[in-house]
């Protein structure tokens, strides 16, 4: 009778989040898009807010700043296969918000409601879930 199944090797935060595998850059663009969109709560609300509205406050520099946040994504996308066209619509996304962003008051107010990078890590997610299940991490 054999013995209870060998326990799989224990890996540690940082070597999931550093491998090229699906599942870790899937941790890496949720860890990106949580830090951009929902870092804090505004008090008095249940709305979330992240470095992307805050950045926002800062004038040309900060959109500039959060845009280049925002392409990371878009890479690691890359990184995962999306084609060329999903990138496209990320880059779209993260370009509507940048370009809406920089007017002053009205841009400030659009970045609380277009959270460009959710809508792009849902379609990665989109795309992991149908290329790569494997991938695919509990919802918190």
């Amino acid at each position: 009778m054999p013995g209870p199944a060998p326990r799989p090797a224990r890996m540690d935060v940082a070597g999931s989040l550093l491998g090229r595998d699906p599942a870790a850059v899937r941790l890496r663009i949720e860890a990106m898009e949580r830090l951009l969109e929902g870092i804090a709560v505004i008090p008095g609300t249940r709305r979330r807010i992240g470095l992307d509205a805050l950045l926002g406050l800062v004038p040309v520099v900060g959109d500039v700043a959060s845009a280049a946040l925002g392409a990371y994504i878009v890479w690691e996308a890359g990184n995962l296969g999306l084609s060329r066209w999903q990138r496209a619509r990320m880059m779209a996304n993260i370009g509507l918000d940048t370009a809406i962003g920089a007017i002053p008051l009205v841009g400030d107010l659009f970045d609380l409601a277009f959270r460009s990078n959710s809508r792009n890590l849902k379609l990665i997610r989109r795309h992991l879930d149908r290329h790569h299940p494997a991938a695919v991490t509990i919802e918190r």
